[in-house]
């Protein structure tokens, strides 16, 4: 019992050594292993590693992925004109270098993300007061941000090298604070109104315009029909007037006796057209006075 017990022991104090001594690193992450405080040795490569069991020599790991930052504060920020504005950029980072990594930032990446946060806040407040609100909505955003990206660049890289690298910065957004934001949106809404007010009125100027020339131009086709039709009746009485001239004249006695009956036939085209006459003097009957024959009433 006791050589089994032994042997158990043996197995168990020999796999806490292992795990002890023995660590993996990822190809995601730097191994860097510490010894009474101090570096000993930086990993790069992914593997199995071997090191002395803890206090002698420990392991921790920094991600050496590349990472992004975002902005996290929104504090407005002046332009040349005094206009102050509110930005919101990224940036795109690595760990490079762990060793000066870790004595010149700290022992993760939040340590550097915190302090590249600063550096770059300020970069871009320097820079955004160099250029007015139209130069950063232009295409010298472009240069605004290549200008940021090599600012950021100098300090991690200067006297005390952070061991990162910013592959890039980008801006995401450009804005007025928000009290200037709602009047720049009053004054837009204001000027939108204005040239809508604008256009209706001269859309009614042009509409009165249009409806004038058009009743102008009515006017002018009915007097321009009426005046034909005018002419054209005239001529067409005058045609009248010549063919019962003409056939009139032929025989007058028979012209005259028609003419009484047109006559006849007007005064009485009402059942309640009522006339006073005197039949046996007005020459109005003579016809009827004379038995209806219209040759002798011509005649007489």
């Amino acid at each position: 019992m006791n050589r089994i017990g032994f042997i158990f022991s043996s197995i168990f104090l020999l796999i806490t050594l292992a795990s002890s001594t023995l660590f993996v690193v990822d190809q995601r992450q730097f191994g860097v292993v510490y010894a009474l405080g101090q570096i000993k040795e930086v990993i790069t490569e992914p593997g199995l590693n071997i090191k002395l069991p803890p206090p002698f020599q420990n392991v921790s790991y920094i991600d050496k992925r590349l990472l992004t930052l975002d902005s996290s504060d929104a504090e407005p920020m002046l332009t040349a004109e005094k206009q102050r504005v509110v930005i919101d950029w990224y940036v795109r980072w690595r760990i490079t270098e762990p060793g000066e990594y870790i004595r010149n930032v700290g022992l993760n990446e939040t340590a550097g993300a915190n302090q590249l946060n600063r550096v770059v806040r300020n970069a871009f407040q320097e820079e955004i007061n160099k250029r007015t609100v139209k130069e950063l909505l232009s295409l010298k955003r472009e240069q605004l941000m290549s200008d940021v990206k090599t600012e950021v660049l100098e300090k991690v890289r200067g006297d005390k090298p952070w061991g990162v690298d910013v592959v890039d910065v980008r801006i995401t957004r450009i804005d007025y604070v928000e009290a200037i934001t709602e009047s720049v949106y009053r004054r837009m809404e204001a000027e939108r109104k204005r040239v809508a007010n604008e256009l209706r009125s001269t859309g009614a100027a042009e509409g009165e315009k249009i409806r004038a020339d058009a009743d102008k131009q009515r006017e002018i086709a009915i007097a321009n029909a009426y005046r034909d039709a005018q002419k054209i009746k005239g001529e067409g009485d005058a045609e009248a007037a010549r063919i019962y001239a003409e056939a009139f004249g032929r025989d007058p006695q028979f012209a005259q006796f028609y003419r009484s009956l047109e006559a006849y036939k007007s005064s009485f085209a009402s059942k309640s057209d009522v006339m006073v006459l005197d039949p046996a003097s007005s020459e109005f009957f003579k016809v009827f006075r004379n038995g209806g024959s219209g040759a002798a009433a011509a005649k007489k």
